[in-house]
């Protein structure tokens, strides 16, 4: 069991951190000495982290020094191996791959550059970073046929947009890949180009996603079986065993943000929730009275507190057994997550469901997390994507509400939002878990941690922070659906 909580000795590893102006050691450790409710947990002191480096211990660790990260800097648990997307069409994605009230349409000037970007780039005399991928292509032209087929006036391209594009497509359309001539004009009635409308694919696996997409570039909304299909074809995305310039990236980004864009149904979200729910086999089901699993924003916080690993964790000293789920690092923000924390407390963050149960049912703990990169290894391959589209995809709000271990008691589940609109969504998916009690939270940064600060009545949109809903059954019979879709599983 030990083993399971802390796989590593404890190792004297010193991190140069530049705004410790006295260069004194910090310690942190995480403890709860007392047994309360028949539980304790403890942990032994760690590593101290000094304003040097320490080139003894990292030749007796086989690292580098780029390797050894900051705790206080969530960017540095970002893969290096992770390529950076253009910063200048990413810009532009954060503008024009949102929904249709959301959305500012791009300046004559704004357009000019990015088509320009764009491009130079599939012309190879952009490189390295300054390259844009085949991710960043699908999406930014996912949202621009959106806005062309299916937005309204206010928010379709701007005379400038239409300036650019009358200027640069038609050397575009002779530069760019088949699947993203597809993407940016899939029937031939925005640009008059012939070859989307007999693009079919490169593959087998592309050809479903292919018409899918059809009907999502429409600024349609397609079923619960077609959305889970097309993403068990694709997935998992292997960006290098596939190649850089892989038509199925520029394929999957535009499905993902095409998605998020027309805002997803119920039964969409569904799909996605559900899709690889036994990727690794039937979830594991824990011999506990309770069980709460804990759903907060997988990309972290750059500005709040993140409290919630604290409390579950104490929780869990009163019998309240809670598992939390997340990754190390995430796009868009890229902030500090549990992960991050756990890792720098000494535990182990690479456990699988089948051990998460056993640290669930020891009676001297309660208390496990899983990572997404064990846990749904087809939905982590998509770390490189989300980056590259900007926006977070419909996974950002399915992702939270998941049984990656069930119990045989009752369960709970309990979710963190911030933007209006996502917490009926969020309690309906976790009605279709069929639990016992759900409950949304809105919090700083959309995570479960509530501010005991005043604020005045305008400083969030909408619902305030702190506002809360949800549902408490007896049985699980208060979670059929009305739309006849089964529980998921």
């Amino acid at each position: 069991m030990e083993v399971l909580l802390c796989p590593e000795p404890s190792l004297s590893i010193r991190i140069a951190v530049p705004c410790l102006l006295n260069r004194l050691n910090i310690r942190s450790s995480l403890r709860f000495p007392a047994e309360i409710g028949g539980r304790w947990i403890a942990r032994a002191r760690l590593p101290a982290v000094k304003a040097v480096i320490d080139s003894a211990t990292l030749d007796q660790l086989g690292m580098t020094e780029s390797e050894i990260r900051n705790p206080a800097v969530s960017s540095t648990y970002r893969s290096s191996k992770l390529p950076k997307p253009n910063l200048t069409v990413l810009e532009a994605q954060a503008r024009v791959c949102t929904g249709p009230e959301m959305t500012k349409p791009l300046s004559e000037e704004q357009a000019f550059k990015v088509f320009d970007t764009i491009l130079r780039s599939v012309r190879g005399e952009l490189k390295d970073e300054d390259r844009v991928s085949r991710a960043q292509l699908g999406a930014f032209f996912a949202g621009m046929t959106i806005r062309a087929n299916a937005f309204p006036e206010a928010t379709q391209w701007s005379e400038g947009e239409k300036r650019a594009i009358g200027t640069f497509w038609p050397q575009l359309v002779r530069a760019l890949p088949p699947d993203v001539v597809f993407i940016a004009d899939p029937e031939g009635s925005i640009m008059g180009s012939s070859i989307g409308p007999q693009f079919v694919g490169n593959d087998t696996t592309e050809m479903r996603l292919v018409g899918a997409l059809r009907e999502v570039l429409a600024g349609g909304h397609l079923g619960y079986e077609e959305v889970q299909g097309v993403l068990r074809d694709v997935l998992p995305l292997n960006v290098e065993e596939d190649g850089k310039d892989s038509s199925k990236e520029s394929l999957v980004s535009a499905f993902l943000i095409g998605q998020r864009v027309n805002r997803e149904t119920d039964r969409e979200l569904k799909a996605y929730c559900l899709a690889f729910d036994d990727e690794l086999g039937p979830p594991p089901v824990a011999d506990v009275r309770s069980l709460t699993h804990y759903g907060e924003p997988y990309d972290g916080n750059t500005r709040f507190f993140r409290s919630t690993l604290f409390v579950a964790a104490i929780r869990s000293c009163y019998g309240e057994s809670s598992l939390l789920h997340g990754v190390d690092w995430m796009p868009p923000k890229g902030g500090i997550t549990e992960e991050q924390m756990l890792k720098f407390m000494g535990a182990n963050t690479h456990l699988t469901p089948l051990q998460a149960k056993d640290l669930l049912e020891d009676k001297d703990l309660g208390f496990a997390y899983l990572s997404q990169r064990e846990a749904r290894p087809s939905l982590y391959s998509l770390i490189q994507v989300r980056e590259h589209i900007k926006k977070r995809p419909p996974l950002a709000t399915t992702e939270k509400v998941q049984q990656l271990v069930r119990a045989s008691g009752r369960e709970a589940v309990v979710a963190g939002f911030y933007h209006e609109g996502y917490e009926e969504p969020l309690l309906m998916l976790m009605r279709r878990r069929g639990v016992h009690s759900g409950l949304v939270v809105k919090g700083e940064e959309g995570a479960l941690s509530m501010t005991t600060r005043l604020k005045s009545g305008n400083a969030s949109k909408g619902l305030p922070v702190n506002y809360c809903s949800g549902f408490r059954s007896s049985t699980t019979a208060s979670a059929l659906e009305v739309d006849g879709l089964p529980l998921l599983s």
